[in-house]
């Protein structure tokens, strides 16, 4: 997931910022539960779980993110 992010076009990532969570620590598996997240790995945008357990296409990805934060 991490690895889809950071693909992303430049004046994409330019705008959001890019926090990874290990839910093998106490941290990762609080905002874990915070998010809601069942599955893991995950993406949310603003706080939002936008997907679950799958790599999203590059376009799919993109879309989600500037439907919350246009670009």
């Amino acid at each position: 997931m991490v690895e889809a992010v950071k693909a992303l076009p430049p004046e994409i990532q330019e705008n959001i910022e890019l926090r990874v969570w290990n839910v093998k620590t106490r941290e990762g598996i609080r905002r874990k539960q915070e998010l809601g997240a069942r599955c893991i790995p995950g993406i949310a945008v603003d706080c939002e779980m936008v997907f679950e357990s799958t790599i999203p296409p590059l376009e799919e990805l993109i879309a989600a993110i500037s439907r919350r934060r246009p670009v």
